[in-house]
């Protein structure tokens, strides 16, 4: 949590804003791009905290803003599991929530994906070693992707969501 606090206090030059812009714009067409190969355009993502700090969150609240503007690009976050494409996972898989995650999961249409969110999930988090953990998330469900960060800003995000994209073409 000291990371985020220490990252949200500097702030960019206006060159440095700029540089981002143009990475920004590579990544946005490349996420379109493949949203629109592979999944008809439209790509609606179910958010499941399972006991985090909120961090990760918060980060991707960010995403609708109008500066990344993901539903821009064919990217929707849907409340349902039963309409969602992919999972998008983040916090400690506690005791409480894990069967929760496990019927979100099993709700979701297949192929259904699962996308790890930050630290906490693969327990790599500051309270991995609690009675109330239930355990990795890649132990407990088929885990496609992983964005690592604690948290992930919105721009490591994206770039994690094109990742995904591309290890769908790879052959398993």
């Amino acid at each position: 949590m000291v990371k985020f606090w220490q990252k949200r206090i500097q702030s960019p030059t206006l060159t440095e804003n700029l540089h981002l812009d143009h990475e920004l714009e590579k990544i946005q067409k490349e996420i379109k791009n493949h949203i629109h190969r592979k999944f008809a355009g439209s790509l609606s993502i179910r958010m499941v905290d399972s006991g985090s700090c909120n961090a990760c969150e918060a980060e991707c609240n960010a995403l609708s803003n109008p500066f990344y503007d993901l539903e821009r690009l064919g990217i929707n976050f849907v409340a349902s599991p039963r309409h969602a494409d992919v999972m998008l996972l983040s916090g400690m898989i506690t005791f409480n929530m894990y069967h929760h995650v496990i019927d979100a999961y099993h709700q979701m249409p297949q192929p259904a994906y699962v996308i790890t969110l930050g630290d906490c999930p693969l327990m790599q988090a500051p309270f991995d070693k609690t009675y109330a953990l239930k355990g990795n998330a890649e132990k407990l469900l088929p885990v496609s992707y992983h964005i690592p960060g604690c948290p992930p800003e919105p721009k490591q995000i994206m770039e994690g969501l094109v990742g995904f994209l591309r290890s769908l073409g790879k052959p398993a």
